[in-house]
């Protein structure tokens, strides 16, 4: 029974954050457009989801560099960095304007920037477990929001189904992102939630052991152990049984999914509410049906996701949350009207 509340508990704190990252970036959509946030000139553009492809394979290969390299701190710095910026984006949006000031002829938000310097202290001096999820959710809904105002329907459809191949291979075939995840874990910064499996579970203790209790990260969601387990086999483990030498889901204190994994579908959501052309649902956020539905799709895919996790197992997140993210954009856009034409953003 005890157990059981403990997975849960797990399963409902995911699906809490993951849902408000998704709500998070419908509610930044339209301040976002307003205050000009929008990254690229032509939105439906499908070459953006190229480049930017491009990029993720850019800046993975720097951070596998920096591990090796073992300047570590340069990636905390970086992220910590851009953790600021992105909580400047949010809090620029949502926080009054005034304490304004007005610098080279330009109004700017103390608070805003006071309320982002913040969030970098606390990741620089006290990045504990709920510090680092809920800069997860500050910066998460934010870059969804940033980049479904920059990805049109079409765009974002490549992106995501780009993605998603480049994580399974990624994590099953040359499994350098769980070399990466690995890598990170002490260097507590957001890239990762943290589910804590118990009440006094601290993150700040986890990751100085090397016995394989909680202190790797899974590339998405279970422990780096439990991935090498899995894909490896190692300790001469059954090659028809290696759950007989794999760690229950209840012995761990945490497990770890992966940022990206709730901003990439989130950004499916973002881009229905702005660019697919059906009525809004909800008065004072960016709601239609293709984004109701795709945000649906996203949480069908995490609890699927996290059924198989919770066997102990690490696994790509993105085919499940971005395919469930499509699928159900495609459904609410046809739903709503939409001729498929329409929908592919063609």
């Amino acid at each position: 029974m005890e157990d059981r509340t403990r997975l849960l508990g797990a399963v409902g704190l995911t699906v809490a954050m993951f849902l408000l990252v998704q709500l998070g970036a419908l509610a930044l959509v339209e301040p976002f457009q307003r205050a000009g946030y929008q990254q690229v000139e032509n939105p439906s553009d499908p070459t953006n989801s190229l480049l930017y492809v491009g990029a993720v394979l850019v800046l993975t290969a720097a951070m596998l560099a920096i591990i090796k390299l073992d300047v570590q701190w340069l990636l905390r710095g970086g992220i910590i960095l851009t953790s600021g910026l992105l909580s400047w984006y949010v809090f620029s949006v949502v926080m009054p304007a005034g304490l304004a000031v007005t610098v080279d002829g330009a109004a700017v938000n103390v608070l805003a920037i006071g309320a982002a310097l913040a969030v970098s202290v606390a990741l620089l001096v006290h990045p504990e477990w709920y510090v680092i999820d809920a800069t997860g959710v500050i910066i998460g809904a934010g870059a969804a929001g940033l980049f479904g105002i920059s990805f049109g329907l079409l765009p974002a459809i490549l992106l995501l189904g780009v993605l998603a191949i480049y994580d399974a291979i990624s994590v099953y075939g040359t499994e350098h992102m769980l070399t990466l995840a690995s890598g990170v874990m002490d260097l507590k910064i957001p890239v990762v939630f943290v589910v804590p499996m118990t009440l006094s579970y601290s993150y700040l203790d986890a990751g100085d052991d090397s016995d394989g209790d909680d202190d790797g990260p899974a590339d998405t969601e279970s422990s780096v152990d439990d991935a090498e387990d899995a894909v490896a086999n190692p300790d001469g483990a059954d090659a028809d049984h290696p759950e007989a030498e794999r760690p229950d889901i209840t012995d761990r204190d945490a497990i770890f999914i992966g940022l990206g994994d709730a901003v990439m579908p989130t950004v499916m959501v973002a881009s229905a509410a702005f660019f697919a052309e059906a009525e809004p649902l909800v008065s004072g956020i960016a709601l239609n049906l293709p984004a109701l539905t795709s945000l649906l799709g996203t949480m069908a895919g995490l609890l699927v996701l996290l059924w198989m996790v919770l066997k102990g197992r690490a696994h790509a997140g993105l085919p499940l949350l971005n395919g469930g993210a499509i699928g159900g954009y495609l459904i609410g856009a046809l739903a709503s009207g939409l001729t498929l034409t329409q929908a592919l953003g063609l």
